[in-house]
């Protein structure tokens, strides 16, 4: 199964009242597992931002001048999100805002719903923890998952830390390694990232020489309960060895 986790942000709480989108990131996950692609991209919304949401991502107006405008990315955005299933918190909020910018294109893209599922980890979240908080910081802090660079709300560590938390939620899995930098400033175009290569080498822990002498006396008794040489000797002792025993 393919699915992407999704966070947007944006000039408002309203779409209501024609705020817009200025930040889109996503991180691809197969079979639950990350691959190392993530799509992220700053949008121009061609309208100010509200105080309150430059207070809570750290995004300035001025930084957003250059960047492109939804309809600019809307094919490769949907290109890397179709048919998935998407993994979003508070999902009616970021899809309200998806849909809306669909609406204002000319041609006929319909909404999110037509090309992907959504799984709601708010939802999911109020159900396992009913009458308390369940915002992405305090679900961070009941399950572990470590936030400390989360200074400002940010769409890519948003999307990263959901994934962590939605893992553990419904596996206890947690401590993703997420293949990818951080995404450099945007000064164009959205970034698609691809995998990169891990080089690890699995690290061999050797038996110590009371281990290997315990291991000895238990082939003996096995090999006097077997009268001869006992099967698990076989498979351990190079032939000639075996021979000689016998």
């Amino acid at each position: 199964m393919r699915q992407i986790v999704l966070d947007t942000e944006t000039t408002g709480l309203e779409v209501r009242q024609g705020h817009r989108l200025i930040e889109i990131a996503c991180i691809e996950m197969i079979e639950r597992r990350p691959t190392g692609r993530h799509y992220q991209t700053y949008l121009n919304p061609d309208r100010l931002i509200d105080e309150g949401a430059k207070q809570v991502t750290g995004i300035e107006d001025e930084f957003l001048l250059d960047k492109p405008r939804f309809a600019d990315v809307v094919h490769e955005f949907l290109a890397f999100i179709d048919g998935a299933e998407l993994i979003i918190h508070n999902a009616t909020f970021d899809i309200g805002f998806l849909d809306a910018e669909l609406a204002r294109l000319d041609g006929n893209y319909g909404r999110i719903a037509d090309r992907c599922t959504v799984i709601d980890t708010l939802v999911m979240a109020r159900e396992r923890f009913p009458g308390q908080r369940n915002s992405l910081d305090a679900l961070c802090k009941r399950l572990g998952v470590d936030n400390s660079a989360r200074d400002l709300h940010g769409g890519l560590i948003d999307s990263q830390l959901l994934a962590e938390v939605y893992l553990y939620m419904t596996s206890g899995q947690v401590a993703l390694d997420l293949a990818f930098e951080s995404a450099p400033e945007q000064k164009g175009s959205a970034q698609v990232v691809m995998p990169a290569v891990l080089s690890r080498r699995p690290k061999v822990l050797h038996a110590s020489t009371d281990e290997l002498a315990a291991h000895e006396k238990r082939l003996d008794a096995l090999d006097k309960s077997a009268g001869g040489v006992s099967i698990w000797r076989k498979e351990e002792a190079p032939a000639g060895e075996v021979a000689a025993a016998g």
